[in-house]
């Protein structure tokens, strides 16, 4: 199983982009896709989360900017973030993962807001 992100790049204050993170190979049923974030200096933390239902959780920095989705048929989950500030930038990182299953992560794809 390899999970390749992608979509990250150089955007303004205020500005968009949408990462997309595709899972190649045969993954477990019943799974979670998430994306996190690392910023230099701090830890990894969750962005956002969503069920294979479709169930969506969000960081409160982020919630009314951020949007996840997911294409089950595609294997594919989505972020859209709008809004972009400064404090966003990081390296994000997609994740799948499910109880009592080994997780997975992509390899990380560089996200730079700048002011």
């Amino acid at each position: 199983v390899q999970l390749q992100a992608s979509g990250g790049g150089l955007v303004q204050t205020g500005g968009s982009l949408r990462l997309s993170c595709v899972i190649s190979g045969s993954i477990f049923s019943g799974n979670t896709m998430a994306w996190y974030r690392q910023a230099p200096g701090k830890q990894r933390e969750l962005v956002a989360s969503i069920t294979s239902g479709g169930n969506t959780k969000y960081a409160d920095s982020v919630k009314g900017r951020f949007i996840i989705s997911r294409d089950n048929a595609k294997n594919t989950a989505y972020l859209q973030m709008d809004s972009l500030k400064p404090e966003d930038t990081a390296v994000y990182y997609c994740y799948v993962g499910r109880a009592y299953r080994t997780p997975y992560w992509g390899q990380g794809t560089q996200v730079t807001v700048s002011s």
